[in-house]
Order: structure tokens, then sequence, then C-alpha cells
């Protein structure tokens, strides 16, 4: 595969300033690539290119993105194409995205004024709502570290876990607790809807590693079924949490966060941190949080199934290493890519749904 390797930002600094004081017009002077849509992945396996397939890979080799841009403040080079697509991999785990990020959105090689931004990645799925390799449209992203903790041991006899939200005298105590703007964030409804609605009928593939681990799981209906799409919620935090229990905390966590509307669906690592950039980056007006969606598809479950207990589930190897459910995220996330870029003449004005 042929690739261009772009200068890198310090020589294309030092030629601005060879051009400015030569008296070249300005209009010599490199503009920013405007970028219509960023995909925003977050591990990699090995390389980038030709071997086994993380989040990353599967948009670079299927989208063409040969387009080389050295990015020393991020974890991998970024990738693009010359139809305006733009693939970032952050690295694991929140301060790793939001770094990216924050590079990313402050790099003058780029206009991203109109871009539209898609995390897509894998994530642990809440048996009661999805099936393995399910894609996760998410509404509302939660932070699920930013709290109070005490060890399993010390649990008062009537609480349901030892988690509380920052400044609470027990579990989900509203009353005596305080918020930080970086625990909830609300993504443009419209925008996901449309998101779904185009992606609904897509027809996510299943495999015999999948359904043979979902086997297990008698009794809650939607894990038993093959993967599909829908609109849910994300639960954003570094610690892996397994358990019945834990899905549990999670579901409470993401109402008391959210609104009684909200759905826990799905575990991520990273989206508060790159949604933390964002709205930053978005106060600078350097980027449209209206044109931001999240698309998380489940490579395992956020709890064990019956007979098993939650030190399996949290060391259970994923059912064909993830590969489904990242293939999954690359599939539905494609159809929605695709589609911002050919209609590019409508959507980098109007956005879709609203």
């Amino acid at each position: 595969m042929s690739t261009r390797l772009l200068a890198p930002l310090a020589l294309a600094a030092l030629a601005t300033l060879a051009a400015c004081s030569k008296g070249v017009p300005s209009a010599a002077v490199p503009q920013p690539i405007p970028v219509k849509v960023v995909v925003v992945t977050m591990f990699e396996d090995g390389a980038v290119t030709g071997d086994k397939a993380g989040e990353f890979q599967n948009w670079v080799e299927g989208q063409k993105l040969d387009t080389v841009y050295p990015f020393p403040l991020g974890k991998y080079e970024l990738r693009g194409n010359d139809a305006g697509l733009l693939a970032i991999c952050t690295g694991m785990g929140i301060s790793n995205a939001t770094a990216s990020i924050m590079a990313l959105g402050t790099d003058p090689r780029f206009d991203l004024s109109h871009a539209y931004w898609l995390i897509a990645g894998i994530g642990g799925g809440d048996p009661h709502d999805v099936s393995l390799g399910t894609a996760v449209w998410s509404k509302h992203v939660v932070d699920g570290d930013l709290l109070y903790e005490i060890d399993a041991r010390e649990i008062p006899k009537d609480w349901p876990y030892g988690l509380l939200p920052l400044g609470g005298q027990h579990p989900n105590d509203t009353e005596h607790s305080w918020t930080v703007d970086t625990l909830h964030f609300a993504l443009n409804p419209k925008l996901t809807d449309w998101a779904y609605q185009l992606t609904q009928d897509h027809p996510v593939a299943d495999s015999a590693g999948i359904a043979k681990f979902r086997a297990q799981f008698t009794g809650y209906p939607n894990a038993l079924k093959p993967p599909f799409v829908t609109e849910g919620d994300t639960m954003s935090s570094s610690r892996y949490f397994h358990g019945d229990l834990m899905t549990q905390w999670a579901n409470d966590w993401m109402k008391l966060q959210a609104g009684s509307d909200a759905n826990f669906m799905i575990s991520a690592m990273e989206d508060s941190g790159t949604l933390t950039a964002l709205h930053r980056l978005a106060n600078d007006h350097r980027v449209d949080l209206d044109r931001v969606m999240v698309l998380r598809t489940a490579s395992n479950y956020s709890m064990q199934p019956p007979g098993k207990d939650a030190a399996w589930s949290t060391t259970a190897e994923y059912p064909e290493d993830g590969k489904p459910a990242i293939d999954a995220a690359y599939q539905v996330g494609g159809i929605v890519v695709h589609t911002l870029l050919d209609g590019w003449a409508t959507y980098r004005d109007h956005i879709p749904g609203n």
C-alpha cells in the first residue's frame, strides 16, 4: 500500500516562518486541512497495518487512510484520506484519550470546525439489554470513576454496594452530593437518533464463538439474541468492573447522573476523557459538540452468567478475542461515515436529524 508521509508539524512551522520572513504572500502559506469526519478509536494490536486488527486498523485499511500525519503528542500517527476522513487511535484509558484529543484539537494542520466526530470502539455489555456484537448508539456518557469508594469488606449491611456520589453519605445520595462538569455528557439526541435509524436494520454479523458464549446466559433474553443495533448509554471508567452487583450499580449510577430515561447498556474506558477534551475545545470554537456520536459494540458482558461468579466474569477471555465486536464497530460506524461524506454538500452546514 502506497503511503504519503506528510511533513512533521515542526517543519511546517519553520516553513511558514521562512515564507513570512521572505515576504511571500500569505496565500502561499499552507492552509489548515478541512476535515469532514474524525473517527476516534482507542487501541491497536501491534502495528497499524498488516497484522491482527484492533479498533484502528480496520479503518486504516478498509477506508484506505493512506496519508500519514506524524503525531508526536499522541500514541499513534494520524491517518487520513482525500475524502476528508481522519482517524486517530488515542491509546487506552481516560488520561490517554483526553491528552490525544486535546493534541488533535489544537493541531494547526487541521480545520475541525465542521467535522463530525465518531467514537467507535468495543465495550462490556449489560446482558439485560444487549448481546455480544451488539452496537449501541449512546445519548449519554457518564463517568464511573469520579465517586467515593470503600472496600467491599467494610460496606454497611444495608448498603447495596460501597460506591457513593462525591460528598454523599450513602449510595445514590443526592441530598448531600456535589458534582463536576466532566461526570455527565449529554450528546445530541437528534443526531444519535439519526445514526440509529440509519443503521438499525444493518445485519450485524454473528459467529459461532459469540453464539456459544451467549448461550450461557439463560434467563437473559437480550443476551441470547444474535447481535443487533440499538440505542442506550455508556459508562466510562478506567476501572474494569464486573459482576451482577456492579452492573446494578452501573444502572443506578447512570440514572442518578443522566436522568430516569437513561439506561446503562455498555461500559467503556475512554469516552469521558474524549468528551472532556472536546468540551474544552468547543469553548474555543474549535469543534462543534452537536456533531459528536458515540458507538460502542459489546465484546464481552459486564457480569457473569447463571452458575458462574464475578471473579470468573472478570477473568474470562473475550469470545473470539473480541473480533466480532471490533468488526461491528467498523461496519456499523462505516455506514454513518459514508453517509456524511457522500452528502457533505448538505451535512457540512446542516446537522442530520436537526
